[in-house]
């Protein structure tokens, strides 16, 4: 890249996050050059991000809405979204022979000192970048929706990433804007997925059991956890929780955690009966039609929670 010249981010795959990382990279200075190779030149999807632009501005978030969204392009094919571009996140279907297919592409067409993240939500990049002659440069970059206001992103290498494309992935989410975490050593679901998967068994066991509805177990995560949870995490809620610490905390309800556990053994399906009692609870409480609505009202409760967070300073309280 030369001297002046703008930073630029392929973004492969168009679809929500594909949307939401475009968002990511202009707000911050980048070029965001978008291709689908399902779509092709996904001129539409382009309004999109204009329109949630224009709400980032309205809420503080985004100093110039238009400048950042010219900073938005179409790439009419592969390789004109890939030239040039310092960092490259793909955001194909959660399949194996997808990804792998794509990513031969990408690397065989990226510049050579481009490192290129997946979206992938569970699938570990070594089961899609094994065979590739630059493996070295690919991992895992997972972000939460939406990444333009949650800023979580987990880098999880392969056994071959090099750790120089690790640690230049981090740099990157950095510059941009988001928080990133990096995972030791791969596993399915990486760190939030299996966090939020451990809280998801628990409220379909206790709604399957008859414990609680669907709306009460809602409430006691939102107006409960949640609340400490959205400046604080786990450790350091329990750290908080006891007067000497995590240690004191784990001596003293050490065994009423243990007995709990013992009892959650099994796991629920997901499906039949429970699955459709739940879904009639939540439709009584929000109709289909509205669902679009809601979620462009929790994208404006998350602004207005993530502008105090950043007025206020949440790094180290």
């Amino acid at each position: 890249m030369g001297a002046g010249q703008r930073p630029c981010a392929a973004i492969i795959g168009c679809g929500l996050i594909g949307q939401g990382w475009a968002i990511v990279f202009a707000r911050m200075g980048w070029e965001a050059r978008l291709y689908d190779p399902a779509d092709g030149a996904p001129s539409g999807r382009c309004e999109l991000v204009l329109r949630q632009l224009g709400e980032l501005e309205a809420q503080g978030m985004v100093d110039d809405a238009r400048a950042a969204g010219a900073r938005v392009g179409v790439a009419a094919t592969l390789r004109a979204a890939l030239r040039g571009a310092a960092y490259v996140q793909e955001n194909s279907p959660e399949k194996v022979e997808v990804k792998r297919e794509l990513f031969s592409r990408l690397d065989a067409e990226a510049d050579p000192d481009a490192v290129i993240g997946s979206s992938t939500s569970s699938i570990p990049a070594s089961a899609f970048t094994g065979h590739l002659a630059g493996r070295g440069r690919c991992l895992v970059a997972h972000p939460v929706n939406p990444p333009y206001l949650i800023p979580v992103v987990e880098i999880c290498p392969a056994p071959w990433t090099d750790p120089r494309a690790v640690a230049r992935a981090a740099d990157i989410m950095r510059a941009i804007g988001q928080k990133p975490v990096t995972l030791r050593r791969e596993i399915e679901g990486f760190i939030l997925n299996r966090l939020q998967g451990a809280l998801l068994h628990e409220a379909f066991r206790l709604a399957g059991a008859g414990i609680a509805s669907a709306e009460d177990i809602d409430t006691t995560v939102k107006d409960g956890l949640g609340l400490r949870w959205s400046f604080m995490g786990p450790f350091e809620t329990i750290d908080l929780n006891a007067p000497g610490g995590i240690a004191d905390y784990c001596e003293r309800y050490g065994g009423l955690y243990r007995g709990i556990g013992a009892s959650q053994g099994e796991c629920v399906p997901w499906e039949g009966e429970l699955v459709q009692t739940l879904a009639r609870e939540r439709r009584a409480l929000l109709p289909e039609e509205d669902l679009a609505r809601r979620r462009f009202w929790r994208d404006e409760k998350l602004m207005r929670l993530m502008r105090h967070k950043q007025s206020n300073g949440d790094e180290n309280g």
